[in-house]
């Protein structure tokens, strides 16, 4: 029997998924959302909030304040809420509502950005607002996962040795990008293993992360329209973008086999067959990290209407593999 005090506490770190039998590939998913945050985001809101507090800057009475497309703004909730600080989540109209529920359920307050920044889109115009807090209120700590190498640390430290444990044989890792933390930790830990692991990063196509031109995107998570300053393109091998109805088919995909997991992992799993299909790679080791699971999309990846006003009525029919750039 385990028994807990604070929800931080628990995070299912060893569970993965053999997606052999759907896929056709030596492919096995890291499930990262069997915690009370619902996200891989746990530990980087978890480093974060430790080291804010061990150098002073959160103090009884500190907000927490951060941008957040949804599962950090989740998890710095729950955990505000588990050490007694309140939390403003800044986020924009693609953020699911079941996300922005949970965040008030747990006493917290969300202001959401109708408008995107003429230069930046709907992140630079959360970043501005959040600038704009911290300026009006010395109460707003701001985190800045963007910057924050306890970001990227989380992962170097934790997400990075939990998968060479699991296979000491890897051959590549597929990680989405977002802020790129999770990219970032794992890419640093693998640099310095004993054996050399390809690192693949999957992207939106839509997104500047890499370099490409800005486009819309529907589905919050992965993507970025400002460059993450913690990204150092140096420790990745190849990018691989996708496009949002291939993400959405993947996840429906998966759940026609009973899993039931959130539009990044769909993306994330979407460039990682198409990149394995590409390499003729059944040879290799390869797992891919799911960040979150399913029941926030349930309104909007998961409902038809939603679907067939975003992207069409096929959006469900097959589509050639995504497309890969390096």
């Amino acid at each position: 029997m385990r028994v807990i005090t604070v929800p931080e506490s628990f995070n299912e770190e060893s569970l993965y998924v053999d997606l052999r039998w759907s896929f056709g590939y030596s492919l096995y998913l890291k499930c990262e959302g069997f915690n009370f945050a619902g996200s891989i985001k746990l530990k980087a809101a978890t480093e974060m909030v430790d080291a804010a507090e061990r150098d002073g800057l959160l103090r009884p009475g500190s907000i927490i304040v951060e941008s957040s497309s949804g599962n950090l703004g989740v998890a710095l909730s729950m955990i505000a809420a588990s050490r007694g600080y309140k939390f403003l989540c800044v986020t924009d109209s693609r953020c699911n509502l079941a996300t922005r529920r949970a965040i008030e359920a747990l006493g917290n307050e969300v202001h959401i950005i109708t408008e995107p920044a003429p230069d930046g889109g709907f992140l630079g115009a959360r970043i501005d607002h959040v600038r704009m807090l911290v300026a009006s209120d010395e109460r707003y700590v701001w985190l800045n996962q963007y910057t924050n190498p306890d970001n990227w640390g989380a992962h170097f430290h934790r997400t990075g040795p939990e998968i060479a444990a699991a296979f000491p044989n890897l051959d590549v890792l597929f990680v989405g990008a977002g802020t790129t933390g999770t990219l970032m930790g794992c890419a640093r830990f693998f640099r310095q293993w004993h054996r050399p692991v390809r690192i693949v990063a999957i992207d939106s196509v839509g997104s500047v992360t890499f370099g490409g031109p800005a486009g819309r995107r529907m589905l919050p998570g992965l993507g970025t329209s400002v460059r993450p300053a913690i990204l150092d393109e140096s420790y990745v091998d190849d990018v691989v973008l996708v496009e949002e109805p291939d993400s959405v088919r993947a996840c429906h995909r998966l759940a026609r086999n009973g899993f039931l997991f959130g539009g990044s992992t769909g993306t994330v799993v979407s460039g990682a067959t198409g990149w394995l299909s590409e390499h003729d790679a059944h040879h290799l080791t390869a797992v891919a990290v799911a960040p979150d699971l399913g029941e926030r999309y349930l309104d909007t990846i998961y409902q038809t209407n939603w679907l067939q006003g975003i992207y069409g009525e096929d959006v469900l029919s097959p589509s050639p593999q995504p497309r890969q750039s390096v």
